[in-house]
């Protein structure tokens, strides 16, 4: 598919200063069941990314091609990476956070809290401090298609904070019906989290809430803003402060002040992005069976 400029939907002219008119909706790869938790890793020059049906991670490196990463992954489904560079992964199968160390061995560095099993770990950000910020569904327990068939054990879903340092554990939000997507602002001093509850409940509202982040805790929540064509289940920031986010049948961009800007068609359900190329400005974008990517103005808010 090479849709070029046609991909595009410009809201608000401020689009046009974010996006290439003439860049081409790329893709990578189409042979997934349901292509989720991309991470770019810059030192490396690949991307890696999740097939959760499949019980895999595929990598891609440009000009290369598409390879298998790991397998069986334990389905695992959002990733990102610590201020070493270590993949840090929520794996449904373990219903845990895994981190890949440098040399390849795993460390479950978080799978229970109150000395009950998670529901089954989505997605993860860390923040500058060394601090996992993770978010706990039960999509991957509620049948054996991404996971483990299992009873929750955890009286709802909740938003975790995790220290390595300590090994303490902390509820930091737990109002969510099914929060799903994170990411901080610039400065970390915003956390956004979405709800795609919407999925098993048609009155949960479609929305990015915002927290300010005060050390270990949330306060101040608010609504960052409510999507009208499907929920946000990933999204990744760039310098800027805006929000690229997962919509329904391609990606939705908001300013900070949670305006719409503009959208990318991709045509599929589409589950989350990530920044990444040598300057940061390559869009990668997983929807439904396929990997994409477009070319962006923006420059990603990449750690490391």
């Amino acid at each position: 598919m090479a849709q070029g400029g046609a991909a595009l939907e410009i809201i608000d002219q401020k689009f046009k200063r974010l996006t290439i008119g003439s860049a081409v909706l790329e893709v990578l790869h189409e042979d997934c069941r349901w292509a989720e938790g991309p991470v770019w890793f810059g030192d490396g020059g690949y991307l890696v990314w999740s097939d959760i049906p499949n019980n895999r991670l595929l990598r891609y490196i440009p000009e290369v091609g598409v390879s298998t990463f790991r397998a069986p992954s334990n389905y695992i489904n959002g990733n990102t990476r610590d201020r070493e560079g270590r993949l840090v992964s929520c794996s449904h199968g373990a219903r845990a956070v895994l981190r890949t160390e440098l040399d390849g061995t795993i460390t479950t560095l978080v799978d229970s809290y109150n000395g009950k099993r998670l529901n089954s770990p989505n997605d993860v950000v860390v923040k500058s401090d060394g601090t996992i910020w993770f978010t706990d569904p039960t999509y991957g327990i509620l049948s054996d298609y991404e996971g483990y068939k299992s009873e929750p054990e955890q009286p709802g879903c909740h938003v975790y904070r995790f220290d390595p340092a300590d090994g303490s554990l902390t509820v930091v939000a737990d109002d969510f019906a099914k929060p799903n997507g994170l990411a901080f602002s610039p400065d970390e001093s915003i956390l956004y989290v979405s709800d795609t509850g919407r999925s098993h409940d048609p009155d949960v509202p479609t929305h990015i809430r915002q927290f300010s982040v005060n050390g270990a805790k949330l306060g101040n929540p608010g609504v960052f803003t409510v999507l009208d064509n499907g929920s946000s289940d990933g999204f990744r920031l760039d310098t800027d402060g805006n929000i690229w986010t997962s919509a329904g049948p391609g990606v939705n961009v908001y300013d900070p002040g949670g305006n719409l800007l503009g959208r990318i068609k991709t045509g599929h359900a589409t589950s989350n992005v990530a920044f990444g190329g040598a300057r940061r400005n390559r869009l990668f974008i997983t929807a439904s069976q396929h990997l994409m990517s477009i070319y962006v103005t923006a420059t990603g808010l990449q750690r490391p």
